[in-house]
């Protein structure tokens, strides 16, 4: 049976001798503490105001990797990542990637078109996200026209809250809450509501006169 020849290590290579010197073991590089989103946004304004201050603007495409060139160990690959993240998602950002002509470096200036493909996926969307709150909008219309009846019937029943709640299906422990809502909104409905027109001088009735003229000139002959 033939015995297995080992591999080689470091110690058994054939360019290794016994009185060679060790290399020096590489410099460790120290760690970037993580920051929030929100305090790697106030560092970006400072450091590149061009791009990261004022009207938001589409931004050149690997634009993390000259973040890194430019301002080395400053930011961490998860915070920069992070960051984008939810800078890229925000509504705001989306309307720039449809409105602007082409995206913008560190420095502002154009560095890239953006793509039909691209301003299409902002486009969607944005159309997503506007069906969501105006459906957003319609449940919370319902659910205060819900709770307005609600008070409307608890003010004007007989019944005994247990029965009134089982009637419209209502956790007794919930319907004080609900009622509580309800009794603010119509307050401020009514503190929203327009101020009583009152009719213009001149479209009002005038009083007759002794003679029974309206123009309340008191039957004065002409002259």
């Amino acid at each position: 049976m033939s015995e297995t020849t080992p591999l080689p290590t470091p110690d058994t290579a054939p360019d290794a001798t016994p009185d060679a010197a060790p290399e020096a073991a590489p410099q460790a590089v120290p760690a970037v503490a993580p920051t929030s989103p929100a305090e790697c946004a106030q560092q970006l304004k400072q450091l590149f105001p061009a791009l990261f201050g004022g009207a938001v603007k589409p931004f050149k495409l690997r634009i993390q990797i000259d973040i890194q060139e430019r301002a080395p160990g400053k930011f961490s690959k998860q915070t920069l990542s992070a960051f984008f993240r939810r800078h890229t998602g925000a509504t705001s950002y989306l309307i720039a990637m449809t409105k602007a002509p082409h995206r913008f470096d560190l420095d502002g200036q154009p560095a890239g078109e953006i793509t039909d493909e691209h301003r299409k996926v902002a486009l969607d969307e944005l159309s997503r996200r506007r069906g969501n709150q105006e459906e957003r909008r319609q449940l919370e219309e319902q659910q205060r026209r819900n709770r307005a009846g609600l008070l409307h019937d608890f003010q004007a029943t007989t019944l005994t809250k247990p029965n009134f709640c089982a009637l419209k299906g209502v956790p007794v422990d919930e319907l004080d809450g609900l009622l509580e809502i309800a009794r603010g909104e119509a307050e401020e409905r009514a503190r929203q509501a327009p101020p009583p027109r009152h009719a213009p001088a001149f479209d009002r009735p005038r009083r007759p006169g002794p003679d029974g003229d309206r123009s309340g000139r008191g039957g004065r002959g002409r002259g």
